[in-house]
């Protein structure tokens, strides 16, 4: 059973078997349409795609959610079924490379009490580099039927930081860059900065040359980040809800778990203009 991370080769090894499930969730946010041109341009045998705006995010309410929204369980549960996927199922899915949307997926599935669900290491990228096969067909996987179990503990509203302001029993950790967290570049939500007292902990950095960190190297890149804090009172955060995760995927990985996603993310804290909002300047 794989639960965080899955290698190439093991992904090829176990494609074969009936009870695996491939979802291909490579998108831009430059060109919604551009991942499902790549899926159909080439993917990994069995792969069905997962659309991150259509698929992995709910209803957007202009003024009242962030970018992508969870979506609602009666809605997510169903394509899941479709997908194939029931409590037996093996999970694997991929983005282009970075992992920060196939982790969006991976947590979805944690979130509603799936434990048999990891991304590929490397994604898309990683799997052309091993020379593994690929294909162009169109995969109908078998239907099933997805009971959810959701785990309500792991998920924060802004109700929670907004008293954390002052109170500070939260340890709050943006997953966007060092530059968006600062509020020097936005490039895409209409208001630079971050959630006051937060700390900076882009999701890029679990990476190196394609892949994640080994083990070690992200022990003690947490150790730093996290200091004693425990993991129940530890909340992640990025621009959307969706890159966050990669930093939660990261801590599984490691073997810990228990720390929190604040889905609505920055796109969401900045739809009150009530809520604060920091920006840090470089030391000169």
């Amino acid at each position: 059973m794989f639960t965080n991370l899955i290698k190439a080769s093991e992904l090829n090894n176990i494609i074969p078997f009936e009870n695996t499930v491939v979802l291909d969730c490579r998108f831009s946010l430059a060109d919604s349409n551009w991942g499902r041109n790549e899926h159909k341009a080439g993917h990994i045998p069995k792969a069905s795609y997962a659309h991150l705006d259509e698929d992995l995010s709910g209803e957007i309410i202009k003024g009242v959610t962030g970018r992508h929204p969870f979506p609602l369980i009666e809605d997510f549960a169903p394509k899941c079924g479709h997908w194939g996927i029931d409590a037996n199922t093996q999970v694997v899915a991929y983005d282009q490379g970075h992992g920060g949307i196939a982790a969006r997926l991976w947590f979805l599935l944690k979130w509603l009490g799936h434990e048999k669900v990891a991304v590929l290491d490397g994604g898309w990228q990683q799997w052309q580099k091993a020379g593994f096969p690929m294909t162009t067909a169109i995969h109908t996987p078998l239907k099933r039927t997805f009971i959810p179990y959701p785990n309500t503990s792991l998920l924060v509203g802004p109700e929670l930081l907004e008293q954390n302001l002052e109170a500070a029993t939260h340890l709050v950790v943006d997953a966007r860059s060092a530059e968006r967290y600062r509020g020097e570049h936005e490039p895409i939500d209409p208001i630079a900065g971050h959630i006051p007292n937060a700390i900076s902990a882009p999701f890029l950095e679990n990476m190196n040359d394609g892949t994640f960190l080994p083990k070690e190297a992200l022990v003690k890149r947490f150790d730093n980040l996290l200091k004693d804090k425990m993991l129940d009172e530890t909340i992640f955060y990025c621009g959307s809800g969706v890159t966050a995760c990669h930093n939660l995927l990261a801590l599984d990985y490691i073997g810990r778990k228990g720390a929190k996603l604040y889905p609505g993310s920055w796109s969401d804290w900045i739809t009150d203009s009530n809520r604060p909002i920091a920006v840090t300047k470089l030391k000169s």
